[in-house]
């Protein structure tokens, strides 16, 4: 694999935004020459009525980061039309070198490591430790974080990864417009989270829970700069977009019920089985192969001579475990599928739900209303997210796969008024409404600056003698 030199040439990155060296171009945009002293130039945004850019800031070292980002997306649009321009980003890998660019690979060697990563997350989590790498990593591409900051001219940032505060809010420091653009951080780790994600220059910090909060005030925020709104996800496992009625208890159960038996049709499982769905992330790792062969036993009644339940394996990208799932016999009815664009469909049509300790699909889970088995978590961010789910009464947690099939076969047997119970935990935890009122929130921010007219994104000669 070939990996981009630590410093790419700047002039490829000026290409993009309209600039050839020190020559001016125009763009797309409205761009305005500023024949002044230093002999900038100035983008300007015109006319107070006109569409607001807002640009969120991402990266794909796990699922949850474009997730929560796309849920944004979808929000603004449902809640203000056209009013904003929503875009999508990962800056580090469109516009700068390595290791910037290289983050995702990165991030899944180091999660096959699992200690490495343990390590990592640790030693970095200091603050004179975090601030020390990242001045180092911005001597090198503040000039490309600016550059792309300045083709999409945002009116609004949204950060919602760990690594994507501190640099682009130094770059609106060294421009002077840290009180013109309104900067937010959106954390999509449940419980336990990395400290770079906070900083005090942001207008707002959205956390997902109380712990997170307080967490945040330790690390120099202010109470004025945090809500806490639960995680931002995805638009459709909101009850707004599947279910209209209010969203109490009540109304969720009736509308988890009510499409629950057309998906399982839709779906080809049998109707009158209970499901459950056996996950493995986006790479199908963990215990799954083991964990499906113990619940194909647990969930077959010998003495009766026929299943008492369903199975559903969400494979992810691994195809040699899809070949292997596929190659065995089974007692009971099996779905073995790869990697998954719809998951609200196959959570919607289950009973409970086997995964790893990922705040993405914990969320997902718990606005489906599912009881879920936690079978292993990724040290760091995803550990606090156990005691949030088995504490709740949502959940249990066990590494064990034989332990895991035991429970199944329980709930869809013997104890299903557990099964029930915790499904209603589930829906009480749960807040499908949390990205529109971050949206929300955000659209408040924006009304209170004032019109958001003529913000000039200026070329900084140099960064060096400011880090």
């Amino acid at each position: 694999m070939t990996v981009a030199s630590p410093r790419k040439s700047i002039n490829t990155v000026f290409q993009r935004v309209g600039f050839v060296g020190s020559s001016q171009k125009r763009r797309k945009y409205d761009v305005e020459d500023d024949e002044n002293e230093e002999g900038t130039m100035e983008m300007v945004q015109i006319g107070a009525e006109r569409t607001k850019n807002v640009l969120i800031l991402m990266s794909d070292t796990g699922g949850g980061h474009r997730a929560s980002a796309e849920a944004i997306k979808d929000a603004f649009r449902l809640e203000f039309g056209d009013e904003y321009q929503v875009f999508v980003k990962d800056v580090w890998k469109e516009y700068t070198g390595w290791p910037l660019n290289d983050m995702e690979r990165s991030y899944k060697f180091m999660i096959k490591h699992v200690q490495l990563w343990k390590v990592a997350f640790h030693s970095t989590s200091p603050r004179w430790i975090h601030s020390v790498y990242l001045s180092a990593i911005a001597a090198f591409y503040a000039k490309e974080v600016e550059a792309g900051l300045m083709e999409y001219k945002p009116d609004i940032i949204i950060s919602v990864h760990p690594l994507m505060q501190h640099i682009p809010l130094w770059v609106l420091k060294w421009q002077g417009l840290q009180k013109k653009v309104i900067f937010v951080t959106v954390i999509t780790d449940l419980n336990t989270c990395h400290r770079t994600w906070f900083h005090p220059g942001v207008n707002r910090c959205y956390c997902p829970s109380e712990e997170v909060a307080k967490r945040s005030l330790i690390d120099g925020l202010e109470e004025s700069q945090t809500r806490v709104f639960w995680l931002a996800y995805q638009t459709h496992f909101c009850p707004r977009c599947s279910f209209q009625g209010e969203c109490s208890i009540l109304s969720k159960l009736f509308s988890v019920a009510f499409r629950l038996d057309d998906l399982r049709v839709e779906l080809e499982l049998d109707p009158a089985l209970p499901a459950v769905l056996l996950m493995g992330g986006g790479e199908g790792m963990g215990p799954v192969k083991k964990t499906a062969k113990a619940l194909g036993e647990s969930l077959f009644d010998a003495q009766l001579g026929k299943p008492i339940g369903q199975l559903i394996v969400i494979c992810g990208r691994n195809k040699d475990l899809v070949s292997t799932l596929e190659s065995l016999e089974w007692k009971i009815p099996v779905k073995i599928r790869g990697f998954e664009t719809q998951m609200e469909k196959w959570m919607g049509a289950c009973d409970c739900i086997i995964t790893k300790a990922g705040p993405g699909t914990i969320a997902e889970a718990l606005i489906r209303g599912l009881p879920i088995i936690l079978n292993d978590y990724i040290p760091g961010q995803e550990k606090g997210n156990v005691p949030y789910v088995v504490d709740n009464g949502a959940g249990v947690f066990t590494r064990s796969p034989k332990e895991t099939a035991r429970l199944v076969a329980e709930w869809f047997s013997t104890k299903e008024d557990e099964l029930k119970r915790m499904s209603e935990n589930s829906l009480k935890l749960a807040q499908p409404e949390a990205v529109f009122d971050i949206v929300k929130d955000i659209h408040e921010l924006a009304c209170e600056r004032g019109p958001l007219a003529k913000i000039p994104y200026v070329l900084t000669s140099s960064f060096s003698s400011l880090i």
